[in-house]
């Protein structure tokens, strides 16, 4: 069995409390992504939770990144939250279309976040996972169902037939069932670890042959959302399991203020070492 590669970094990278820490006095803002893509494997690309990004931006940070690099996406919040996974195949077109597809090989999982406030509804979910794209060819096919709107800012062809992976975030209790699990093993789609100390729940499954985890550190476990190095080597010691496992890990701090997130992502890639 291949032993799978672990993804290791932070949700987002611009953050003004991050300079004059993480980020030295002389690295302008300009240059912040350059700087945090050489000190992680891996970047949670947050910007698209928010709106749609154009293609010159996704250009722009493919080039500005090692070779080696991947980045995650955040997928649009109108998908998730405001339509709520309702009558969003043109929306789910756009955001395809939007440049995401520029990433190439740097395009590592899609991550599909939902609502405290949405609960597991079996048939609307399954509505919504049966419409993901799993490789960048069917991704084209659906980009090209853009609306109108979207006219001189899209971005309609791959580079190649890549795998397209796909994660999901849940922040209700009753998505803590079988039936919700089933339903990921069937579309091929990863359940997202959080870690934020029982504040939402926690779904431990292999669903897709790869696995993603968001480290929150809630101050209920982790006291000033820091995780000292104890926390550090029992997250080490969960994903050697699963890269020992043959699956890939995209690993994700999003912990505090944020200003520790860079430095406990740094800890974790030295502990894995050489695995990341």
């Amino acid at each position: 069995m291949t032993r799978g590669e672990a993804r290791v970094g932070m949700a987002g990278w611009v953050f003004p409390a991050w300079r004059g820490g993480f980020y030295p006095k002389g690295v302008t803002q300009k240059n912040e992504l350059e700087y945090a893509s050489t000190h992680v494997t891996s970047i949670e690309l947050n910007g698209s939770f928010y709106a749609l990004q154009k293609p010159a931006s996704w250009t722009s940070w493919r080039d500005r990144t090692p070779d080696d690099f991947v980045f995650s996406v955040k997928a649009p919040k109108f998908i998730t939250h405001e339509r709520k996974l309702e009558d969003v195949g043109e929306p789910l077109a756009n955001f395809f279309a939007s440049g995401i597809l520029v990433l190439g090989a740097k395009l590592g999982a899609i991550l599909w976040q939902l609502p405290p406030h949405l609960p597991f509804d079996a048939d609307l979910l399954e509505q919504f996972l049966a419409q993901l794209p799993h490789t960048t060819t069917e991704a084209v096919a659906l980009a090209k169902q853009r609306s109108e709107r979207m006219s001189g800012k899209e971005h309609l062809e791959t580079d190649a037939d890549r795998p397209v992976r796909h994660a999901l975030e849940v922040r209700h209790s009753s998505f803590a069932t079988p039936a919700f699990t089933d339903l990921l093993r069937k579309y091929r789609v990863a359940a997202v670890y959080g870690d934020s100390g029982g504040k939402w729940p926690v779904i431990d499954e292999d669903t897709a042959g790869f696995r993603y985890a968001r480290l929150h550190a809630d101050e209920k476990l982790y006291p000033g959302g820091v995780y000292e190095p104890a926390d550090i080597e029992r997250w080490a010691t969960r994903v050697e399991g699963w890269l020992d496992g043959g699956r890939d890990a995209y690993i994700y701090f999003d912990n505090d203020t944020k200003t520790r997130a860079p430095i406990d992502a740094m800890s974790l890639i030295e502990r894995l070492a050489p695995s990341v």
